[in-house]
């Protein structure tokens, strides 16, 4: 298990992270996992016998019971508190009124007290706003954060879900008043999802921000268990959910091309979608779901796996994103000097 920088900060976290969306249950919530207390214990104690040091859930997963639940789990292994990064998030609502939701210095100050109590804990490593409002300013979110880290409530900020611009702006009021500034975005990016790329990539590049990718199997799509022409399994979400949307044909294209190469390492399919995420100099860290501990030291193994160049390049040739504006533009201009001799 190697271990990155998070952002600009001297945090280090896990090339994989344990995500715990399937913790709970209920409603909604149930297909994507109703793992209770036991299983999840199980499940986080593999995880960091395997190296993992970074756990992330969010205070709307199960309606806060996933909260509640990796909490006491690290109560009932007995993890030493410093020994894990534990990552929240907070945006979505959390009850019926029209300020339990949002960017607000209000909601962000209930909800993070609310965490805090859910997760038994002191305080919280990473603390993300799970989207971007458009009624709150971004100067009241960012300085409500910076007032969470300097109370000691949370040491580092983040956000999710968001546009290149939206981060940027975000850490321009930060560095010009001098508080605390967004040190990574988790965002969707797979190899049947690249639309990161377009902008958001050289955005994170350029001011060091790290990127925390969820669902890289792309809601199970590259999971192994779908194929041109399989019937989708019961039991995996992507079979009744068509979330995140994908273009099948492209994500198909994707498959037929990871099967061979799969099949010459002796790995699964998954695995090698999280090696090329794995390989990606911007990825930081990968989030990884699971229902059972099979699954998860299958997504474990893909931290081992060593894909030649030829395959990358393979990889990245059938799930390159079509050219659109201003990309192309930018392209036409890339081998021209801006002096001449």
């Amino acid at each position: 298990m190697r271990y990155n920088q998070l952002g600009r900060t001297g945090l280090l976290v896990s090339e994989l992270c344990l995500g715990t969306m399937t913790f709970g249950g209920g409603e909604v919530w149930s297909n994507i996992g109703e793992l209770q207390q036991s299983e999840a214990d199980q499940l986080v104690g593999r995880a960091l016998e395997a190296g993992i040091n970074f756990i992330d859930t969010a205070d709307i997963y199960s309606f806060g019971q996933s909260e509640v639940i990796t909490g006491a789990a690290l109560r009932n292994l007995g993890v030493k508190r410093t020994d894990v990064v534990l990552a929240t998030k907070a945006y979505g609502a959390t009850g019926p009124g029209p300020n339990d939701r949002g960017a607000s210095r209000g909601h962000i100050m209930d909800a993070v007290k609310a965490s805090l109590k859910r997760l038994s804990t002191d305080y919280i490593d990473l603390y993300q706003m799970h989207g971007f409002d458009s009624v709150t300013p971004v100067e009241e979110t960012v300085r409500a954060l910076d007032d969470l880290v300097r109370q000691g409530l949370v040491r580092y900020v983040g956000c999710s879900n968001a546009r290149a611009w939206q981060v940027m702006k975000a850490i321009g009021i930060a560095e010009k008043f001098g508080w605390a500034r967004f040190e990574s975005l988790q965002a969707y990016y797979t190899l049947a999802g690249r639309d990161l790329e377009r902008d958001i990539v050289s955005m994170l590049n350029d001011q060091k921000v790290g990127l925390l990718v969820w669902s890289p199997l792309a809601g199970g799509m590259l999971s192994g268990k779908f194929g041109r022409d399989q019937t989708a399994p019961d039991g995996v979400r992507r079979a009744s959910s068509n979330f995140p949307p994908i273009n099948e044909t492209r994500a198909f294209d994707c498959i037929d091309a990871m099967r061979p190469i799969a099949a010459a390492h002796g790995v699964s399919v998954a695995q090698v979608a999280l090696g090329w995420l794995l390989h990606q100099s911007h990825v930081t860290s990968v989030i990884v779901g699971a229902k059972r501990l099979e699954q998860l030291d299958d997504n474990i193994a893909a931290t081992t796996l060593k894909l030649s160049g030829t395959e990358i390049e393979t990889l990245n040739a059938i799930s390159a994103l079509p050219a659109e504006y201003p990309g192309w533009m930018f392209e036409a201009f890339v081998d021209q000097q801006r002096f001449p001799d």
